[in-house]
This record gives structure tokens, C-alpha cells and sequence, in this order.
């Protein structure tokens, strides 16, 4: 927009683009030809015109011949164009050059002309100085060239334009001598014939449109005086006048120089002066080279050099005999010099001091260092000290250092923990995970080897932030981060105050800097009293971070908002497009703090809301590696050790802070993801153990990877403790270990207690796929009915199912994984869980007996209800006399019931077969024991039908018989002895083989119905274990009585 506007003033010759009044010069300007033709239009007098009015219009307005041409202020045009490019041949315009330098050339016309190659007053000088006052000698001899190759171009296409068009030039010459004829005849005196329309008097003539339109004639003294005569000396009588003053006045001013040989001598002892200091001449311009070529040694070999010259002349003027002009030159000359070269240094010193001071990061190496590779410190400080310097440039840098050092620690520590809380808070109000998430993540442990890193034990975001906690307290604690930093400023320190660093150091020129060597007592004692400082600067950020709570307000920090760490200025920042949108902070739209839902880890600011104990574990074992190493590193400074025992108690405070805390926020974890466990539960079979499902192992490595987190988060045995310093990571106290081996048995009860409740609640069945209720109960996904023993899959609708697979895996967790676990906290924390171990046994016991109940008690109770129903029944007395020879039918149903509990146990946790079959066998017989006693009496059939009924029973499980179903059947025969007199005892005798051949037959008209209580051929388990989990609480048995020889 700007550079049309200048076109619009440009071509319509205004100096505004708002005028408030028409400018003056306009109505100075000659009509046009055009204005002419409309005048004849309307009805004036043409008047004549000369017929050199062509040349005079074409000499008045040159706009028609020179492109670019512009208009004087008094309206008259001129050939200087308004923009031309250099003739250097260096850019297409110079008027944009000139603009670009602040100079006002669009407004003041004379001062761009000054500029413009094609006007009368351009001066050489000042466009070089302005157009090129930063070109180099190249540069200007390439624009020399440039502008040579113009010339010759232009003298050449002079010479074709002449031989091209002789004939016009034949023709102007002609022209010429016309116009001198005209001139020499204006000589005479005028014709007193008047004409009315003389072309000399023409409104157009030449001499009007030069400016002359206030006469319509000339004069006859002009004539005179310009006619080209011998009166008039043929024109040049008008300015031979000014041209003698003008020669005076040159001889007056230019003689005595030219001509005058008084100074030769004075000129030749300058000469001479300038080859004697030709090096002092010199001197400014080789320090300048050499401070861009950062030449350090070359700086102070020129500098040392003007020195001398100064002080050899400054000797001088102690003297009392008269000096030479030699000397006195010499003199000018060193005051010359010196001054120039102290301008140069001074400057060059405060640009040392800027980056001595700037020089914060790590030790660097400088190319091209004097005497080798070096820490550019010590360079720049040796640079100062050999220039000499007022103030000791040692003790400035470490003062810059420490500044560096404390800003650096406040800066990291305020922006980490405004991106932890930001991020804490987005993840808290958030949604809270579901079961199906949460067993994920719990179950992730099955599918890692031990290289993977445990990236799925929580979600990503959780991670991410567990992640962003260990790169805060990396780069606060560890060797490559602040606290490496502060390590290595106190070990510079100690070699300046022990002077080891200083035996490189120059001693300045006449060891003027030899002072500066030496560090005062009280600027040792404050750069100690710095060290710590900034250790506690570090220990009270880090322990912050684990004691206090959530930042309730965190706007505060944003006053400014602390820069990225790292990150000395704003030109290195990251950019926006490439920095993570999460961490774009808006102090004016910041995410609301946590809401309190009563959860555990909302008084935890190190700690992600939904985090559960494994990610915890693992992460946080790993940041108290980098408190208890980084608490031995600072506790081995010997600032620190040897000057400030409180320092070391702090350091051994924050260590025990910190793992306190840690350790009771696994706890709150630990014991809310044991209460999620059920949520393992998919009803799949165990690929190593068909007979279980995967929860055992679940279970298994869930525990034990907490219990091996919380070991080295107790006794953080991977930190790196350097010897000979103060201890500063002590033993757990026993508060902890307490609370550790507390928490430890409650969540083996909480974990078996969901299990035996993933097995009691129901299940319903949505389309094909297992759903849970609403209760948080886990149920397979996308379940296939399948009872049989090689399936991955089990009917979980079942409830029975449930129940076996929930005993199956309850025995092996009590004679496998608990034990297991428990030996592994017995070794982890050198404690005897002796009460614990116990207690959970008793547990186990308590819970493996309840479901054991819940699961037979159907089936008991069907089984009762069959042989009350049979032996009650009229018809289960046979007539009398008569010889029974089959068992009542209640006694087929009632093993058919067992024969259907018996295929769903072998076909669902096979290894509960004997245990199941063996109790509901003890079961059977203490049923019909009870039935048999509502008989008062028996006799020979009834007594015969009732044998029979036992001892089929008896004979066809005999695979499951315990010591305890023997004695219930011992107790039946006392019963049935009890109801019967004398006569039909020694009758029942005589009938025993006949009821042994029926029995007998029975047994093999039955086999294919009951083969399944047929008893394998591979050995049993051991009998002493059969019956183990009888009824708690049922009498024990009393003895087996006389009278069991009825027994078949």
C-alpha cells in the first residue's frame, strides 16, 4: 500500500496524499497543446507561432523524451530521474537503499538529487559513505569494474548512434547555423516595421518557456550583449567577468598549496615518521582482525606492544631537556595510538565480561586455544587477567555461576511441578477406570519378559506422568543433571581455594594481576556457605514433592511462568507447533482442582490419581534410587560433611520423608487393587493346569512384583552410596515393616475373599458374551459353553462351576502361592511371619470351607431328601417272608444324583473328584443313618432290604471310602441291630451268602450305569487326605460299636 501511494504522489507531483489546498506551482506550469486546441474551439484568435516552437516545446517539457523525469519545486521539469540503480552495479534502486537508512529522500528533492548519478549535484562522497559504507574493498573494486564496463558500454552505443544518424546530424548542423544566423541578427537594432504577430513576441518562443514570460520582448541591451559579435566578443562579454573573479579567487586559495615548498621538508620528516611506527600504525587494525578471528594471543601481543610505545612516550615528557621534533611526534603519535587501542580493548573486555558472566553450561572446549584445549573459562579469564582488569574475574564468574546454579534450581523445580500438577489434575477429573481396564493392567504381568519395560501396567497417560516424575527428579538429582552441576561448581571452587586452578593463569603484564590469584577468607567462606545453600535449595524441592500435598492453587507460580529448564533464552525456546499441547499453559484458563471422592491418593501429589500398586511400585522404587543416591552425593560435598552437621540430618530426613510416604501410598494402592483381584477372574483355563483357572497366577505375580517393589523401596538397595561419608539411607523402621507385613495379610483375605465371591454371585447372559452385574464382578468375554476338561473355556454361568474351579484354585494357592509368597516377605525383609502365617492358613481353612459347604450343600440336601422319601415310604418294607432281591429304587436315584455331581466334578477340576465323592459319601451314609433311625423297629425282610440298601451303596463307591463313611456305616448296622430281636439276627446269618450273590449280581447288572465310581488303576492319592474337608462342625464320630458283623 505504501509503495502505490508514492506512485500516486509521484506521478501527480504532490508531496501529500491529503492536500487541503491546490499547490501553487501548478498554476505556473506551461499550457498544453491540447488547452491550445480547445481555445480555437471556442472562438480565440489563433496566434502564430515560430516554427522552432517544436524545439522550444520539446526543451521545456522533457517529459515526452526522459522516462522518470521529475518536476522542480518552481514547476519547471528537469532530466534528473526520481530512482535510478547503483552504478556500482549493487542494488536496482537507490532510493530504496536510502529509505531503508532512515534518510528523507521521498520529501527532500535536492538532498536525493545528491544521490542520483543523473543530477548536476550528485557527490561522490556522500553516496559512498551512505550507499556503501559497509562495503569492503572487494566490493567497491567489483563496483569500480562495474562501473567501467558502463562507460565503455555507453561510449560505444554513442558511437553507433552517431554513424546511424549522420544524415540528422547534417541536418542539426544546418539547424545550428540557422539558429546562429537568428542570433547574430538579433544583434541589430530592432525594425521599426511593427507586426502584429512577430514569432519573437510568439506566446511559445523559446526564451518565454525558459522562464523569461514577464517581457513579451527583449530587451536591446540583452541583444547587445549576447549577440554573437565582435562588440560583444561574440557572446562571452556576459560572464568573462565572473570567470576572471572566479580565477582570482582559485589563485588565492589553491597557490600557496600547489606551489609552496615550505612543507616539503616538514612532509618528508612525516614520511619518515610513518616508516619508522609503520608497526604502531598498524596496531589498531591487527587487534581489530585479531578479535574477529578471536585470536586471544595475537590481542595481548598488540596490546602489550601499544603499552610500551605509551609508556617510552610518556617517559618522555619526564624529561627535563627540550624535545626534538621527533620526539614530539612521536609523542602525537603514542597519544594517537594508545587511545585508539584502549577504545578498542575496553570494549573488547566488556564483550569478555558478557560472556564470562553468559558462560553457564558445562565445562567447554575451546578450538584453537592457546596452549592446547582448555575450559573456555579459564580462557576468557586469563584473557581479562593478561589485559588487566579492576575487579577479580575468578571470583565474578563463580559469583555468575552460583547465580546461575540457584535460578536453574528454582526454574526446573516450578515448571516440573506446575506440568505434574496440570497433568494430576486432568488425569483426576477424569473418569475412574472400569474393571475391564483395571484387569488389564493387573493382568499385564503374564504377558512381559523381563526386558520389556512395564509399559502396561497402567494406562498411557499414567505412565506418561509417572514418566514426566522420574525426568523431574533425574534432572534435579542425578550426576548429568542440577545437582552434577552443583558437584562440579564446588570442585572448581576447591581448586581455586586450594590454587591448583590457577597454575595456568597468566600474571598479567608486570604481574599486575597476580592479586587477582588469590581468593579473601570471607569470599572462601561465602562461596562454602553458596554450596550449601544450594544443596538445601535442592533437598527442600525434592522433598516438597513427596511431603506436601496437592497444590490447592497453583497460580501463583505462574508469576511469570517459569521458563522451560534448560533453556537460557527465548530464542531456543521449543516451538509451539512442536511442544506438546498439554503442557501449553494458560494462566487464565487452568484445569479446577482434584475433587475429593474420598480416594487414598488425593493426599499425594507424587502420585497419579487412578494408579495402581504395580505402575507404583515400580516407578516409585526408582525415584527413591535417585533421592538416596542424590542424598549420599550431596552428603559426600565437603561443604556439607565437614562444615554442617544439620545439613546431613535434613539429608537423612528427606530420604526417610520420602519413603514414608511412598510406602503409604502403595499401601492405600496395594490394598485397593487387591480388592479388584475378583476382577482377574475370565473363566479360562490355566494352559499349565487344566483343573484351574489363571487367577492363581494372577494372584501369584501380582503379589509377589509388589512385594519385590516394596522391598527395594524399603531398604532402597540400589541407590549408590559412596563409603567413607555419612550413611545417609538408613534401615526401615519398624513402623514400616509393620505396617508392610499388615497390609501384606490383608490383601491375601481381600484377594481370596473376591474370589470366593466371583464364585458365589450369579452371572447373566447377555446374547453370546458373559456379562457381569453391576456389582464390579468379572465374567468371561465372549464365553463358549464348554465343560470339558480340554476347553480354554468354561460354562461360568454355572454355578457349580464356579464354585469347583474356585476350590481348585483356592487348594493350590493354599499349598502353592501363599506359602510361596510368604516365604519370599520372610526373605525380603528378614522377618518370621510366624502369627501371620497362621492366621492366613486359618483363613484359607475358613474360606475353603465355606465354599466347600455352599458347593455340596445342594447336593446333600437332595441326597436326603431321596433316602428320607425312600425309607419313609410304605412301600420301601417288603412283605413278609419274603427274601429281597433289589435295592429300593431311592437308592439308584440317590447315586445317580452322585453320578451327575461326579461328572461335573471330573470334568471341571478333576483333582476335587475323590474329595467331593468322598464327603458326599460320609454325607449319604450320616443321611441314612438318620433315616434308618425313624424305624423302631425291623425285621428279618426289613432288616435283609436295609442291608442290601447300605451295602450296594458302600460296595459301589468303595473307591471313596473314608474312615469316617466306615464308621457311619458301622453306626447304621448298630442301628439296624438295635431294632431287632435275637431271631432274626441269627435268620439274617443264614442269609448272608444268598444276599452276597445278589448283592453281587446287582453290582454287575449296574456296572455301566455307575463305571464312573469305578476305581482307576493309577494310585490314589493318600487316604489320610480323602474326608479332609468334612463337615467342621459336625460331632465327631463316636466308636464303632459291637454288632458290626451284619456288615456284608
Amino acid at each position: 500500500m505504501a509503495d502505490y501511494e508514492r506512485m500516486v504522489l509521484d506521478h501527480y507531483q504532490l508531496s501529500t496524499a491529503y492536500p487541503v489546498e491546490w499547490p501553487a506551482e501548478k498554476d505556473m506550469s506551461d499550457a498544453s497543446d491540447e488547452e491550445d486546441k480547445k481555445a480555437n474551439r471556442n472562438g480565440m484568435v489563433r496566434r502564430s507561432k515560430s516554427r522552432y516552437s517544436a524545439l522550444e516545446r520539446a526543451a521545456s517539457d522533457r517529459r515526452s523524451i526522459i522516462p522518470g523525469s521529475q518536476r522542480t519545486g518552481d514547476g519547471v521539469e528537469n532530466l534528473v530521474q526520481r530512482d535510478e540503480p547503483d552504478p556500482l552495479g549493487s542494488t536496482e534502486s537507490v532510493v530504496r537503499i536510502l529509505r531503508q537508512l532512515g534518510l528523507p529522500v521521498q520529501e527532500d528533492t535536492r538532498l536525493r538529487n545528491r544521490f542520483l548519478l543523473s543530477s548536476t549535484t550528485f557527490s561522490p562522497a556522500l553516496f559512498l559513505s551512505q550507499v556503501h559504507s559497509t562495503a569492503s574493498t572487494e566490493s567497491l573494486l567489483d563496483g569500480l569494474d562495474t562501473l567501467s564496463r558502463s562507460i565503455d558500454q555507453k561510449s560505444a552505443s554513442l558511437k553507433v548512434l552517431v554513424e546511424s544518424n549522420f544524415e540528422r546530424f547534417v541536418r542539426a548542423k544546418a539547424t545550428i547555423d540557422n539558429v546562429y544566423t537568428e542570433m547574430k541578427y538579433r544583434g541589430e537594432p530592432p525594425s521599426t516595421q511593427q507586426r502584429p504577430h512577430s514569432r519573437h513576441a510568439s506566446r511559445n518562443s523559446f526564451r518565454t518557456s525558459s522562464g523569461n514570460q514577464a517581457s513579451m520582448a527583449i530587451s536591446p541591451d540583452s541583444k547587445r550583449k549576447n549577440a554573437l559579435t565582435k562588440e560583444s566578443e561574440y557572446g562571452v562579454m556576459g560572464i568573462k567577468k565572473p570567470l576572471l573573479d572566479v580565477s582570482a579567487k582559485a589563485e588565492e586559495v589553491w597557490g600557496p598549496a600547489l606551489g609552496g615548498r615550505e612543507k616539503e621538508d616538514s612532509l618528508k620528516i612525516m614520511t619518515g615518521t610513518v616508516e619508522r611506527y609503520k608497526e604502531l600504525y598498524e596496531v589498531n587494525s591487527a587487534i581489530t582482525d585479531s578479535i574477529k578471528r578471536k585470536d586471544y594471543e595475537s590481542i595481548v601481543e598488540e596490546y602489550a606492544k601499544a603499552k610500551r610505545f605509551a609508556d617510552d612516550a610518556r617517559r618522555l615528557t619526564e624529561t627535563r631537556s627540550p624535545l626534538t621534533d621527533s620526539q614530539i611526534s612521536q609523542m602525537l603519535l603514542a597519544a594517537r595510538v594508545w587511545r585508539d587501542v584502549e577504545i578498542q580493548i575496553e570494549d573488547f573486555k566488556r564483550d569478555v565480561w558478557r560472556r564470562l558472566v553468559a558462560m553457564q553450561g558445562g565445562p567447554s572446549k575451546a578450538e584453537g586455544a592457546i596452549g592446547g584445549a582448555q575450559d573456555q573459562h579459564m580462557e576468557l579469564i586469563g584473557v581479562l587477567l593478561e589485559l588487566g582488569v579492576t575487579d577479580n574475574p575468578i571470583w565474578v564468574w563463580l559469583l555468575s555461576r552460583f547465580d546461575h546454579l540457584k535460578s536453574k534450581i528454582q526454574t526446573t523445580s516450578d515448571r516440573s511441578k506446575i506440568e505434574i500438577e496440570i497433568f494430576r489434575r486432568r488425569l483426576a477429573n477424569g473418569e475412574r477406570p472400569t474393571t475391564q481396564i483395571i484387569a488389564s493392567h493387573l493382568r499385564s504381568l503374564s504377558r512381559q519378559t523381563a526386558e520389556d519395560k512395564p509399559t502396561s501396567v497402567d494406562s498411557s497417560e499414567i505412565v506418561e506422568l509417572w514418566e514426566k516424575m522420574h525426568t523431574y527428579l533425574s534432572n534435579m538429582l542425578s550426576s548429568q543433571g542440577i545437582l552434577g552441576e552443583v558437584v562440579e561448581f564446588w570442585q572448581t571452587v576447591q581448586s581455586f581455594i586450594q590454587g591448583k586452578a590457577q597454575k595456568n593463569l597468566p600474571i598479567g603484564i608486570n604481574g599486575s594481576a597476580r592479586e587477582h590469584h588469590r581468593l579473601s577468607e570471607q569470599g572462601t567462606l561465602d562461596l562454602q556457605k553458596g554450596t550449601v545453600e544450594l544443596i538445601d535449595m535442592i533437598r527442600e524441592s525434592v522433598f516438597e514433592f513427596f511431603a506436601d500435598p496437592p497444590i490447592e492453587d497453583i497460580s501463583s507460580l505462574f508469576s511469570p511462568l517459569p521458563p522451560t529448564p534448560r533453556t537460557p533464552g527465548s530464542s531456543q525456546l521449543t516451538p509451539s507447533a512442536l511442544r506438546d499441547p498439554r503442557f501449553n499453559f494458560d494462566p487464565s484458563n487452568l484445569p479446577p482442582p482434584s475433587p475429593k471422592r474420598g480416594e487414598s491418593w488425593e493426599k499425594f501429589a507424587f502420585w497419579p490419581p487412578w494408579s495402581n500398586s504395580l505402575s507404583a511400585v515400580h516407578y516409585l522404587a526408582k525415584l527413591l534410587v535417585l533421592v538416596g543416591t542424590g542424598a549420599s552425593e550431596m552428603a559426600a560435598v565437603s561443604a556439607v560433611n565437614k562444615g554442617d552437621d544439620a545439613a546431613v540430618e535434613r539429608l537423612k530426613m528427606l530420604v526417610s520423608g520420602a519413603r514414608e510416604r511412598c510406602v503409604s501410598a502403595i499401601c492405600a494402592a496395594w490394598n485397593r487393587d487387591a480388592e479388584n483381584i475378583k476382577v482377574l477372574e475370565d473363566w479360562r483355563r490355566s494352559p499349565e493346569k487344566r483343573d484351574l483357572t489363571r487367577i492363581p497366577a494372577y494372584f501369584g505375580s501380582f503379589e509377589s512384583a509388589v512385594l519385590t517393589g516394596m522391598q527395594k523401596i524399603l531398604y532402597i538397595s540400589e541407590a549408590v552410596v559412596k563409603p567413607g561419608f555419612a550413611d545417609v539411607v538408613s534401615p526401615p523402621p519398624v513402623k514400616l515393616l509393620t505396617m508392610v507385613r499388615s497390609q501384606f495379610v490383608t490383601t491375601i483375605y481381600k484377594s481370596l475373599s473376591g474370589m470366593v465371591e466371583n464364585a458365589e454371585k450369579t452371572v447373566k447372559k447377555a446374547e453370546d458374551d458373559w456379562t457381569t452385574e453391576n456389582d464390579g464382578l468379572a465374567s468371561p468375554v465372549a464365553m463358549v459353553i464348554a465343560t470339558s476338561i480340554g476347553a480354554g473355556t468354561v460354562n461360568a454361568s454355572d454355578r457349580n462351576v464356579r464354585m469347583l474351579l474356585t476350590l481348585s484354585n483356592l487348594q493350590v494357592l493354599r499349598i502353592e502361592t501363599v506359602p510361596n509368597l510368604t516365604t519370599q516377605f520372610e526373605n525380603a525383609f528378614s522377618v518370621k511371619l510366624t502369627e501371620e502365617s497362621k492366621t492366613i492358613r486359618d483363613v484359607l481353612g475358613q474360606i475353603d470351607a465355606r465354599l466347600f459347604q455352599s458347593y455340596t450343600r445342594p447336593a446333600v440336601d437332595a441326597i436326603r431328601t431321596i433316602i428320607r422319601a425312600g425309607i419313609t415310604s410304605p412301600t420301601w418294607s417288603p412283605p413278609p417272608n419274603f427274601r429281597p432281591r433289589e435295592v429300593r429304587p431311592y437308592v439308584y436315584e440317590a447315586l445317580l444324583s452322585l453320578v451327575l455331581v461326579h461328572t461335573q466334578v471330573s470334568t471341571t477340576a478333576s483333582s476335587l473328584t475323590t474329595q467331593v465323592l468322598s464327603y458326599l459319601l460320609e454325607q449319604t451314609s450320616r443321611e441314612l443313618l438318620e433315616a434308618f433311625k425313624l424305624r423302631q423297629r425291623y425285621n428279618l425282610a426289613e432288616l435283609m432290604q436295609a442291608t442290601l440298601d447300605v451295602e450296594f451303596v458302600a460296595q459301589t463307591l468303595s473307591q471313596y471310602t473314608t474312615d469316617r463313611a466306615s464308621e457311619m456305616q458301622s453306626q447304621i448296622y448298630q442301628e439296624l441291630d438295635k431294632g431287632t430281636d435275637n431271631d432274626a439276627r441269627t435268620k439274617l446269618q443264614t442269609e448272608l451268602p444268598e444276599m452276597r450273590a445278589v448283592l453281587k449280581r446287582l453290582r454287575e447288572g449296574s456296572r455301566s450305569e455307575f463305571a464312573c465310581f469305578k476305581k482307576m488303576r493309577r494310585a490314589r492319592s493318600e487316604k489320610g487326605e480323602r474326608g479332609e474337608r468334612g463337615d467342621r462342625q459336625a460331632t465327631a464320630a463316636s466308636s464303632v460299636v459291637s454288632g458290626g458283623g451284619n456288615q456284608i
